[in-house]
């Protein structure tokens, strides 16, 4: 089963909004996990203006386009909803996708945080209406409160969003886990193994989405005390969860951090990861 990695040669000429240019020397410097036979990489064209208004106000979407960044957005949502149906139609087992400028912080009417337009709700759309697909999982690891996916899913029982940030709640599919503002690899991954994985093994998604930011890094804008392997062990155990309850269907959504270091470590080994 192959893995597909995510990538538009945008984001070498346009910095995005809060995470700056970490992704400049990609897809470069995976290496030689782009030669691996079970890797292929895809560069993708940008979501369609009547998908986001199934989300989005016509003023959030016209914002954008006046924005350095906005191509960033549109790019990045496309590569979500294509790499989803990729995914659930079997042609990937899981996939990684570069992403800049959407994600958590974005809801229907008002988006901030380098975010400005949600991703997993178009293509959580899109497969139920071409796939007949319903239940998916969305994990979040980035160091603030997804508050836009929330506010997407929050009366979505088909939808578990599990989000790893500084507040506690519990419900039925929607949780926040606190992770305090110190900790550490085991703790955190201690928590990982306590307040997703199982959720998850009784949920049953079809799918496990997963908004991994590396902010929670030593020296990241979000430090919480995580180091740099932190990130690879994290998605060893996401990934061991999606076999056993999705057949390995995992999307990986890079998230919050503006350290370019960090980020050309983690990466090519998180590849190697999904790919193994």
């Amino acid at each position: 089963m192959t893995t597909g990695i995510f990538y538009s040669h945008i984001f070498k000429t346009s910095p995005g909004p809060v995470v700056g240019p970490k992704f400049i020397n990609f897809p470069e410097v995976l290496g030689d996990v782009l030669k691996l036979p079970n890797v292929k990489l895809f560069e993708h064209e940008p979501v369609s203006e009547d998908l986001l208004l199934k989300f989005h106000t016509e003023q959030m979407i016209e914002s954008l386009k006046n924005r350095p960044y906005g191509k960033n957005a549109f790019y990045s949502v496309g590569a979500c909803v294509t790499a989803s149906k990729k995914i659930i139609s079997g042609e990937l087992k899981n996939g990684l996708l570069f992403n800049s400028a959407s994600g958590h912080h974005a809801g229907p009417k008002q988006a901030w945080g380098g975010t400005y337009l949600n991703c997993v709700a178009p293509a959580v759309y899109t497969i139920r209406e071409c796939m007949g697909v319903n239940n998916f999982s969305l994990l979040d690891t980035d160091c603030h409160h997804g508050d836009g996916d929330r506010e997407m899913f929050k009366h979505d029982s088909s939808l578990l969003h599990v989000c790893f940030c500084d507040s506690s709640y519990a419900d039925e599919t929607n949780v926040c886990v606190g992770v305090g503002w110190r900790s550490n690899n085991n703790d955190y991954l201690d928590l990982v193994r306590k307040e997703f994985i199982p959720r998850a093994k009784k949920f049953m998604p079809a799918m496990i989405f997963h908004f991994l930011g590396h902010d929670t890094c030593e020296g990241d804008y979000g430090d919480i005390g995580l180091t740099q392997d932190f990130f690879i062990e994290l998605v060893k155990e996401v990934k061991e969860c999606a076999e056993d309850v999705c057949q390995g269907r995992y999307l990986i959504i890079t998230g919050g951090g503006s350290r370019r270091d960090v980020a050309e470590y983690i990466f090519p080994q998180i590849a190697n990861v999904l790919a193994s």
